[in-house]
């Protein structure tokens, strides 16, 4: 149910029975010794493992976002406010035109959070059409989870660190970093960001075992799942 391996025809069909449809949004951006593609890779995977048991059609990633903190972080693409936010209402618009009714937005990147009021003004524009915006990574069962073993993961750390998103022949550190907490001053952007966290990790260990990273996934996949398949009265 990958819309890359369906045609037109096939989709049409499709929407004869069933209304609803999975896009995921994620990033390019510094992941410290993970890929820059991280939150693409997981977002689209999310989608696809939770929506294709359940038969429901996954468009392709949105691979771009909202990361200008991370500029002085070589790799790291960007989008304005103002891009983003008509890129993913166009995107909703030619959804909703071709007939879909019940739209899942899988999120891998937290500086994507702004496209959750636009969803809510655009709810309002088009009456009828159905939107959830959804960070899998803070669905309850699987935030817990994660912070049941590293109270302080965070970005580019372990919680983001799958056999998907490595890369062969980098050696991750052994550590825990600590996080590195900033109350009540101006979030750092640019070359200032680089110079307080240095790799890019922002806190946390680096890796954990293979059985409690894939054990956070399958929550947050369930957790997807049911947010696809539930509650759209």
């Amino acid at each position: 149910m990958k819309i890359s391996d369906m045609n037109w025809m096939q989709v049409e069909a499709y929407l004869a029975h069933d209304d609803r449809a999975v896009l995921p949004l994620g990033s390019t951006e510094q992941h410290a010794y993970l890929s820059l593609s991280v939150d693409s890779i997981l977002a689209e995977k999310m989608a696809v493992d939770a929506a294709v048991p359940a038969r429901v059609p996954v468009f392709p990633v949105l691979a771009y976002g909202m990361t200008p903190y991370f500029g002085a972080y070589p790799g790291t693409v960007t989008l304005r406010m103002e891009t983003y936010v008509r890129l993913v209402r166009d995107l909703l618009d030619s959804l909703a035109g071709s007939g879909f009714r019940r739209i899942v937005l899988v999120n891998g990147h937290g500086g994507n959070s702004p496209v959750e009021g636009l969803v809510m003004e655009w709810m309002t524009d088009n009456p009828g059409v159905y939107v959830k915006f959804h960070n899998w990574w803070r669905a309850p069962a699987t935030w817990a989870m994660v912070h049941s073993i590293d109270p302080v993961a965070s970005h580019a750390s372990w919680m983001e660190n799958f056999p998907w998103t490595r890369l062969p022949g980098v050696e991750m550190p052994a550590s825990q970093k600590p996080l590195i907490e900033r109350p009540g001053k101006v979030r750092p952007v640019g070359e200032e960001m680089r110079a307080i966290h240095g790799d890019g990790n922002f806190g946390g260990y680096y890796q954990r075992s293979d059985d409690e990273v894939l054990a956070i996934w399958e929550s947050a996949v369930a957790e997807t799942r049911a947010l696809i398949e539930q509650d759209w009265d």
